[in-house]
């Protein structure tokens, strides 16, 4: 017999699955324009703050760091980010964007301001912004059973 608890975890992750691929399908239609994929886009996306060295961005993202790093070269080769020396560790650089990346990122947002006012106005702001909530307990209680044995 399967518990509540264990019908709970398949259906929240079944919906998260379900979800990435429409967060990844919104994404690629939001980043087309702008000659970016909805990968280039999250990991300029990670680094338009501070440069970051690729094992971080991975991290941070939920990806691997062989997937970064691919992407990483392919954004540098393109002149949508650089690597620069990090002074905390010889061998991993830093990823950074670049202007051509930062006018990249830059041109996806009016369509990305409007398919953030279409979700809003389809949910409400406050459902929303509890959905958004519920994602990020979420995530961090997975994180906390992440570092348990």
């Amino acid at each position: 017999m399967v518990s509540r608890d264990q019908e709970l975890l398949s259906a929240a992750a079944l919906t998260t699955f379900k979800l990435n691929g429409q967060f990844l399908e919104v994404a690629e239609g939001l980043a087309r324009p702008a000659g970016l994929t909805a990968t280039w886009w999250q990991v300029l996306g990670a680094v338009l703050q501070t440069p970051l060295p690729v094992s971080a961005i991975a991290r941070e993202m939920g990806i691997t760091r062989q997937a970064v790093q691919r992407t990483a070269d392919v954004l540098v080769e393109r002149g949508l980010a650089e690597y620069r020396d990090n002074p905390a560790h010889k061998r991993a650089k830093l990823v950074a964007v670049t202007t051509d990346g930062l006018a990249a990122v830059r041109a996806i947002s009016p369509d990305h301001a409007r398919q953030a006012k279409r979700l809003s106005n389809l949910l409400g702001q406050e459902e929303f912004a509890r959905a958004v909530e519920a994602l990020t307990l979420l995530s961090k209680a997975l994180d906390t059973l992440a570092k348990q044995p």
